[in-house]
């Protein structure tokens, strides 16, 4: 279904009971509800909660949101980085957090547990930051706290190598589809690896609903533009579970273990084998992970 949430359309579904704790989950950069493990989403149904997943702004079937004087193509933003040019900001961080708020206004959620991965654990801590009172816990998945600025010394050079492994051209089926296969291979999860069949068909399905370069060229801007927020972590008082993978070749796991000291009582589980990517078959040990933390921890 569509909902209007902070003045953008997002496309959203909703599994599991009625009446259980909402439970709201948050993509990372690029990415459509369409990448979510069935097996990840039943077990967090079958978990009694409410399970809620919706495509970001600018992907899947959610509105696209291109900015005035903004550029969305790879070549124009890679051009700036290399210029050594100030990157523009279409929308932050900041206002992807407004939209979930916005998504649980829509839905008539009071406060809800939220799970972010990548971009979407950037988003949660932002909400954390911005909107405490709307949440009963935080799930931080393979993501980190600190700009980009700072994790990729070496200036715009190393960040023009960084930035055109994440900024995308125009794609046919085909191209998006081996594309997504060897997404796998470079920050899959090698310790739960999904075999390529499965991940050719998870990637036609998202591929039907609408793979857009520009607008996922977008939220690289929006994650790249970040700004810091250790500072702000330190002051969260709220039940944070971070998880985060001992293969991850994206974000190195010692970020994530940044995360866990800035957040006062947060819990940390490293899981060996993981990496950038949640498969089916880590699936289940994510759901048990975030189950029996919200029994232990939160109201």
């Amino acid at each position: 279904m569509q909902i209007a949430a902070n003045g953008t359309r997002l496309e959203v579904e909703a599994h599991g009971p009625d009446d259980g704790a909402p439970l709201i989950l948050i993509r990372g950069q690029g990415t459509q509800l369409a990448h979510w493990p069935d097996a990840l989403v039943e077990g967090f149904a079958k978990a009694a909660f409410r399970t809620i997943l919706f495509d970001n702004r600018d992907v899947g079937l959610s509105q696209r949101c291109p900015a005035e004087g903004i550029p969305s193509s790879a070549d124009a933003i890679l051009d700036l980085i290399r210029a050594g040019g100030e990157l523009p900001n279409p929308y932050g961080i900041e206002d992807m957090a407004a939209d979930v708020i916005g998504l649980m206004d829509a839905l008539g959620i009071s406060r809800a547990h939220v799970f972010g991965i990548s971009m979407g654990g950037a988003i949660l801590q932002q909400i954390c930051i911005d909107h405490p009172d709307r949440l009963l816990s935080a799930t931080i998945v393979m993501s980190a706290c600190r700009p980009f600025s700072q994790r990729t010394p070496g200036g715009a050079a190393a960040l023009a190598v960084l930035a055109e492994s994440l900024l995308v051209r125009p794609r046919s089926l085909e191209e998006y589809v081996e594309g997504q296969v060897e997404e796998h291979a470079r920050w899959g999860s090698p310790g739960y690896p999904m075999p390529k069949a499965e991940i050719r068909a998870m990637a036609e399905r998202a591929y039907a609903r609408g793979v857009d370069d520009e607008g996922m060229n977008r939220q690289v801007l929006a994650v790249v533009n970040a700004t810091d927020r250790r500072p702000a972590l330190r002051g969260v008082a709220l039940p944070c579970l971070i998880i985060h993978g001992t293969d991850d070749t994206l974000i190195p796991v010692a970020l994530g273990e940044e995360i866990a000291a800035h957040i006062p009582g947060s819990e940390y589980r490293a899981i060996n084998g993981m990496g950038h990517i949640i498969t089916p078959a880590l699936s289940p040990e994510i759901v048990g992970m975030v189950r029996d933390f919200v029994r232990r921890r939160s109201p």
